[in-house]
């Protein structure tokens, strides 16, 4: 397979680059770097080769919506 090939093979199978979950998320690459590395997004729902990363965008939106209904824990002393 050609690296064309691949890459259409992947985005085929649900995975697509950074740029292209940026843009359907409506943020910046930025952002996303950022999420994976602060493991909002989960390494289950990327593969990474070296420095290249294909997400399953259907995967990273379900783990981004869980993670805003987890619930929030707060330090604070006061009651709610």
């Amino acid at each position: 397979m050609n690296t064309n090939q691949e890459r259409q093979h992947l985005h085929n199978n649900g995975y697509v680059p950074i740029e292209e979950l940026a843009k359907h998320l409506a943020v910046s690459i930025s952002t996303v770097r950022g999420w994976v590395r602060n493991k909002h997004i989960p390494e289950n729902t990327y593969i990474r080769v070296v420095n290249t990363y294909r997400f399953n965008i259907d995967a990273v939106v379900d783990a981004l919506s869980a993670d805003k209904r987890e619930p929030v824990i707060s330090d604070s002393d006061e009651d709610i």
